[in-house]
Order: structure tokens, then C-alpha cells, then sequence
């Protein structure tokens, strides 16, 4: 993962209602993800199914190879700052100092 690489895959589904929760939580946390369509790309499917019981239950997160199913913006954001703080946006880190890096 390079610095300009965002350290957040986000699989989703559309039409998906959590999927768009974690999104607009992420969205407001101004976290970079790349997010990709299971549908879309058989091979995220397959991967979703390795890592949630053999379903495709999105959202799954990825968080610099941490993988996470259905978790909450703030998990994901925990997760950033345990695996990835260089990616944490300044301003959560001004705005939420316990989420850096120890």
C-alpha cells in the first residue's frame, strides 16, 4: 500500500442500506476508501465470502489487511488509526487525539 493508496476497501453492494450508512460515516470522518461493487467483480465476492462465513454480507472493510464485517464508521476509523495512522485526515486527529497512533 502506497501513501496515495487509500489503506480502506470498502465492499458493498448497491442498493444496500448499511452499505450507505458506513459510507456517509466515512464520508464524514473524510476517510479515503476504495469501494468496490461485489457484484460487479466476482473475485471481491469470493473474498467477501472467505472472510464472512461464506456469505456476502456487506459492508465488509478492509483496513490494511484487517478484514471487517458490517462494522461502524467508528470501528473502521479505530482500525485506521491502529493499522494505518498515516491515513487518518488531520482534522481527526485534532478532533479525536485518543485515535492516534500509541
Amino acid at each position: 500500500m502506497s501513501e496515495t493508496e487509500p489503506a480502506v476497501t470498502l465492499y458493498t453492494r448497491p442498493g444496500c442500506p448499511y452499505c450507505s450508512r458506513l459510507r456517509r460515516g466515512l464520508n464524514a470522518s473524510h476517510l479515503r476508501y476504495r469501494e468496490i461493487d461485489i457484484w460487479q467483480d466476482p473475485q471481491a465476492a469470493a473474498f467477501v465470502r472467505s472472510v464472512a462465513g461464506g456469505n456476502e454480507t456487506v459492508p465488509t472493510v478492509v483496513v490494511a489487511g484487517h478484514a471487517m464485517v458490517n462494522p461502524s464508521a467508528a470501528r473502521v476509523r479505530a482500525a485506521v488509526s491502529e493499522h494505518a495512522p498515516g491515513q487518518l485526515p488531520a482534522q481527526t486527529k485534532r478532533r479525536f487525539p485518543w485515535l492516534r497512533a500509541r
